[in-house]
């Protein structure tokens, strides 16, 4: 088929090369602008423009794909449909149903769970047991168009955003050549979504990393899952920041005392009482420093029982 692919960050590019190495022809690669990034500011490609311009593909980049030039360059190219995966703006009307199989839109949810910019987070922030991809046929709402094929992915006991996010842009990238075989063949049956049973799924924010040691050791323990990589999940000690990487709950933990607080350290790890059970640092990362494990960090620095964690304690 002749594909106008639209998509810009990492978990678009397995698609986009997916689609080439079935065989499909990609008329045009539309992705979001170049952004400054890091602290000399430097112009950097989105991971679709670099992966498109390694197979020496056209690629358009319009800071609103609204615009009546935008539609004007869409129109103006010969394809089939339009798959859209993570593209980060809303796509009008006029592009929704410009070409013969209108746009196809890969998302990493089962919908019409988790609707929304970070579906993929806040399957493992809310504990959730699966989660997988949807190709559906888009419609002017905000992922709620006809369902066409679905696939399911378990989520492991340790799962990250990052380990998930991994698993379902593999598993997106099969299910939309699989989704664009079927539409050439008339085999889809496409199913209405209804309504979602799960919120909006917002968009992350770093402010959301900040641990609060009221809450229960299940619920933090997957705030820190789920932000790993980005936000990530962190919190103070003596009047720095400190990244937490990885925990585990501890809920038949003994020791009482208030929240945020250090119960005891071992070899290799930093208990910290929660709202409900305690929390094992078992990774962290120091502001200014490199990741590691907790009994590295204790072998190089001494932590003393009673400190308290927190915006609120003292440094």
């Amino acid at each position: 088929m002749d594909i106008i692919f639209m998509g810009t960050p990492d978990f678009a590019v397995g698609t986009l090369e997916a689609l080439i190495e079935a065989g499909h022809q990609i008329r045009l690669v539309v992705t979001q602008p170049d952004r400054p990034k890091g602290r000399g500011h430097a112009m950097q490609y989105p991971p679709v423009k670099e992966a498109a311009l390694a197979h020496g593909l056209q690629v358009c980049q319009p800071k609103k794909i609204r615009e009546e030039e935008s539609v004007r360059c869409l129109e103006g190219v010969q394809a089939d449909v339009i798959v859209v995966v993570a593209f980060g703006q809303l796509i009008p009307s006029e592009i929704l149903h410009m070409k013969k199989y209108g746009c196809i839109n890969v998302h990493g949810s089962l919908l019409p769970k988790y609707r929304g910019a970070a579906p993929i987070q806040w399957a493992v922030l809310n504990g959730e047991k699966e989660s997988g991809v949807t190709t559906m046929q888009m419609d002017e709402g905000l992922d709620t168009g006809d369902m066409l094929l679905k696939t399911v992915v378990p989520l492991e006991e340790e799962e990250t955003g990052g380990s998930l996010f991994d698993k379902l842009s593999e598993a997106g990238a099969r299910l939309c050549v699989e989704t664009l075989r079927e539409l050439e063949a008339g085999t889809l049956k496409p199913e209405p979504q209804g309504e979602s049973p799960t919120p909006y799924a917002s968009m992350l924010e770093k402010e959301m990393g900040s641990i609060d040691w009221t809450k229960d050791a299940v619920s933090i323990e997957r705030l820190i899952r789920g932000l790993n990589p980005w936000p990530s999940a962190y919190t103070r000690y003596q009047g720095r920041t400190m990244k937490i990487w990885a925990a585990r709950v501890l809920p038949q933990h003994v020791s009482k005392g208030n929240c945020g607080e250090i119960l005891e350290v071992t070899k290799d790890a930093m208990i910290v009482q929660t709202g409900d059970g305690a929390l094992a640092i078992r990774e962290l990362q120091m502001e200014g420093k490199k990741r590691m494990d907790t009994g590295a960090y204790l072998r190089g620095a001494e932590v003393k029982t009673g400190t308290i964690l927190g915006e609120n304690a003292e440094s």
